[in-house]
């Protein structure tokens, strides 16, 4: 009696097994929106990123949004990132730090929004509100405010182009050239507000 009856059970779970997988794909078909729902939650990121074989960058943050189901697959960091870049001898020459991050995957294309911070490998800081980087054309360039500390004297304006190592740059419209000793690191504070959400490259 006691195999009749464990057969039996397994018999009802088989024939229940077919009927619940097909209600679960149809919940998942007809209910989630991937353009809001991410296919993937990851927190307390720490990653590591090669080209060639050679470690370029550490990403660091508390949490990371993968969208690859959605129609512009795109990754999202909305409490903030931390980017080191390092160069062919594992000797760190960069930072990046911000508010928050989207990635859209299919044209490279970064946007770091709110109390974006760099420093390229000769240590001059740049602070805006916005900054995109193109990963496919190798540029950086923003339609913000811009401070630039140098060694020798700070330099502010609106629009911004560079290389991406942030090593050769110009901006569009300056604003101010002051001496050095005019400003505290960290004194500048940019209020302008961002253009709108469209990541669409136009540069």
């Amino acid at each position: 009696m006691r195999v009749l009856a464990v057969a039996m059970v397994l018999l009802l779970i088989g024939g229940m097994m077919p009927s619940c997988s097909e209600e679960h794909k149809e919940v998942i078909d007809g209910d989630v929106d991937y353009e809001v729902t991410p296919t993937m939650t990851t927190t307390r990121v720490e990653t590591l990123i090669s080209d060639s074989g050679i470690i370029r960058y550490r990403i660091t943050s508390p949490v990371w949004y993968m969208f690859e189901e959605a129609q512009k697959p795109r990754w999202t960091f909305p409490e903030g990132l931390t980017l080191e870049r390092y160069d062919n001898y594992f000797k760190k020459d960069g930072t990046i730090t911000c508010d928050s991050a989207t990635y859209l995957k299919q044209q490279g294309l970064w946007r770091l929004d709110g109390n974006v911070r760099v420093t390229n490998p000769v240590g001059e800081k740049f602070l805006t509100n916005q900054l995109f980087w193109n990963e496919k054309s190798h540029r950086v360039y923003s339609d913000s405010f811009i401070h630039i500390e140098r060694a020798d004297r700070v330099l502010e304006g609106f629009g911004f182009n560079s290389n991406d190592r942030m090593t050769e740059y110009v901006i569009r419209n300056v604003s101010g050239i002051f001496p050095v000793e005019s400003f505290r690191a960290g004194d500048a504070t940019p209020d302008d507000n961002p253009p709108g959400d469209d990541l669409e490259d136009s540069n």
